[in-house]
């Protein structure tokens, strides 16, 4: 059985800590998650960039309520509790962040309230947009744990976890539009959405690891242009920064990833060479 994890500051911190009180009303709609989490992060955002109601509720899922469990018997965040039944008083479970963020952006339509759709209308383009989502979950994503799950037991070496990461980046960077700032152009879609969060916590693998992420600053290689200004719109982004907690508590928090000692279900499918939960 994986031990607990009870070195985990126990609430958000900072803007989130904020962020979390405007939304600690009870509300039928209800967002379980860990400050900490991206997953987590990831459909925060779309809740946020939407301006839909709901109410936050902090879990630490290294030590789960019974309550929690038996509405998601995985036990992961997030956590969607949809409204369901006539007062809207019962709860449906949704989980996966993808899943809950498209749902968010299918179910909030009314453009006059939750403003325009995350995915493109054109069956193409949305196609086009779920291709690289899955590019960033299935390739760039996993590939930022490998080089922060790094030591030296590994069979593969720093500079080979550095290079598979910028492969996987450069790929998506040259599928960007030209002039962006986002991946679509002027407005910000689920695939910007979707890598936000590691975005956002690159700067961990510059603290933890020798050499850090590696991409060149600005003037020192201008294939990495589009990614930089990609970098900056999103990292900036209100929404992002609104549900990001003090920087402190993510170097609290990924530390155990940094030294490989994590129990998470996504650092023993890193460890194990399998597909991320």
């Amino acid at each position: 059985m994986a031990t607990i994890d009870t070195s985990l500051p126990p609430e958000a911190s900072g803007a989130a800590a904020a962020l979390a009180a405007q939304h600690a009303e009870t509300h039928p709609l209800k967002l379980y998650g860990g400050w900490f989490c991206p997953f987590v992060q990831r459909s925060w955002i779309v809740l946020e960039e939407k301006k839909i109601p709901y109410q936050y509720i902090e879990i630490n899922p290294y030590k789960k309520a019974a309550s929690f469990v038996a509405m998601n018997p995985r036990g992961l965040v997030p956590t969607l509790a949809v409204p369901a039944g006539a007062q809207g008083t019962e709860q449906k479970p949704l989980f996966e962040s993808n899943i809950i963020s498209e749902y968010l952006d299918e179910e909030y339509s009314d453009e006059s309230k939750y403003g325009p759709s995350l995915l493109p209308k054109d069956p193409y383009d949305r196609a086009r947009a779920r291709l690289w989502i899955d590019h960033i979950s299935s390739k760039i994503i996993p590939a930022f744990y490998k080089l922060l799950q790094h030591t030296d037991e590994k069979p593969f070496t720093l500079d080979d976890a550095r290079r598979e990461l910028h492969k996987y980046i450069h790929a998506l960077t040259e599928q960007m539009d030209p002039i962006g700032p986002f991946f679509a152009g002027k407005e910000l879609t689920m695939v910007d959405i979707c890598l936000a969060p590691w975005a956002k916590r690159l700067w961990l693998i510059d603290h933890y690891k020798s050499g850090g992420v590696g991409i060149p600053v600005q003037g020192e290689n201008e294939e990495w242009g589009r990614w930089r200004k990609w970098f900056q719109a999103i990292t900036e982004r209100k929404s992002v920064t609104d549900t990001w907690s003090a920087d402190e508590r993510y170097v609290i928090a990924y530390k155990r990833y940094a030294d490989d000692t994590t129990n998470s279900e996504v650092g023993q499918a890193t460890r194990q060479g399998r597909r991320l939960p």
